[in-house]
């Protein structure tokens, strides 16, 4: 059986979620999340999260209810019917391993069988939710140092897509090369200049995505 997949997806834009929104705009991370399994008598759910700091929820919802020197634990519940970011990986089938927040941004880590499961689940948040990028995905188990990366292709223009295939299938990026900057230009039917920008830019953001921590 292969290893599965160890992910941890950001979400800068994840609705009216209280946890992150309690460590938005201050000094505040969220640590951890705990969520109940089963709803009360109103068909919500409760879900209890660890604050470190001085946080200052401003959900009239969120209840202190246990203080620690670091931080403290807070409550609150959720309708049933509220979009939430962990139950919509769940609905695939994957259990949410790990939770937490910081600076606004939620933080959920999951396991997942092989990459294209992976695409479908960021591929259903992005759906529904903006700013999704995908900060780790390596595969676990024994002697396995693979560490992948997944990089969502929409992010590259269809011109940076065509001048990367078209290096790519010339020769470009191979040693030594198979044809030069001046060649690939010409099958492009643009300037070497022009070729050199497109080809940057597509080679940045492969680069934020593949070096993102």
């Amino acid at each position: 059986m292969d290893s599965e997949l160890q992910v941890e997806v950001g979400v800068s834009g994840p609705g009216e979620c209280p946890v992150a929104a309690v460590s938005a705009g201050s000094e505040t991370d969220v640590t951890s999340v705990r969520r109940a399994s089963i709803p009360d008598g109103h068909g919500r759910f409760a879900e209890e999260f660890t604050a470190e700091g001085a946080a200052t929820p401003r959900d009239e919802g969120i209840s202190r209810i246990a203080t620690y020197d670091t931080g403290a634990v807070y409550r609150f519940r959720r309708a049933r019917d509220q979009h939430c970011v962990c139950e919509d990986v769940e609905a695939f089938g994957y259990p949410v391993s790990e939770i937490h927040a910081t600076d606004g941004t939620l933080y959920v880590s999951f396991h997942a069988p092989d990459v294209e499961t992976v695409r479908e689940i960021v591929s259903g948040l992005q759906d529904r939710f903006s700013g999704i990028h995908l900060r780790k995905l390596t595969r676990c188990g024994e002697g396995s140092g693979a560490d992948l990366a997944l990089v969502d292709r929409s992010r590259l223009t269809a011109r940076q897509r065509e001048v990367l295939r078209t290096a790519h299938d010339m020769g470009y990026f191979e040693h030594p090369k198979g044809a030069n900057a001046g060649e690939v230009a010409d099958d492009l039917d643009i300037s070497p200049s022009t070729f050199s920008e497109h080809l940057a830019a597509a080679q940045r953001k492969l680069l934020d995505a593949v070096l993102a921590t």
